[in-house]
């Protein structure tokens, strides 16, 4: 009996475990920064990150930037936050960015943003779109919505464990 019950456990874990997409999409793009230079994503593997999508159109996308701001601050060097804008040129996203006071990594997406977040868990392309992913590449937690501090607070502790 013991067994069983240690078998269904195991078999849940796995299926929520199953729900979580891969990261392998975020880490294989290559998106423009700001300047609209390229940079590879890859670069932030192996570090824990909080994965924001976002648009300048997007209301609920404005409403959560200061909690991330706050977030990366009390948490900085040790969890990243990267901001990919559905956005196709980098000037709008800059100027909207410094509006905003985003002090973290933001990107454009281009013609890669729905793909992309569909790829990544998100397939109705629903924005604002959260991934929290731990330093191993695995998406721990994802929100689709605003998130607030108790979002940040239920997955901090597993995103610094090493």
């Amino acid at each position: 009996m013991r067994l069983l019950a240690l078998a269904l456990a195991f078999s849940a874990t796995s299926a929520s475990a199953q729900e979580m997409p891969s990261s392998g999409p975020l880490f294989a793009a290559t998106l423009n920064d700001l300047d609209d230079k390229p940079v590879a994503l890859e670069r932030y593997k192996g570090k824990p990150l909080i994965v924001n999508f976002w648009a300048r159109w997007c209301g609920p996308c404005r409403a959560e930037i200061p909690e991330l701001i706050k977030f990366r601050n009390a948490h900085k060097g040790k969890i990243e936050v990267l901001g990919i804008g559905i956005e196709d040129k980098a000037e709008p996203a800059k100027e909207f960015a410094k509006a905003y006071d985003m002090d973290y990594p933001v990107f454009v997406a281009k013609e890669q943003g729905i793909p992309l977040m569909q790829a990544l868990g998100n397939t109705k392309a629903g924005l604002p779109y959260t991934l929290f992913i731990d330093r191993h590449g695995n998406v721990i937690q994802r929100k689709m919505g605003v998130v607030r501090k108790p979002d940040f607070d239920s997955v901090q502790d597993t995103l610094l464990k090493k």
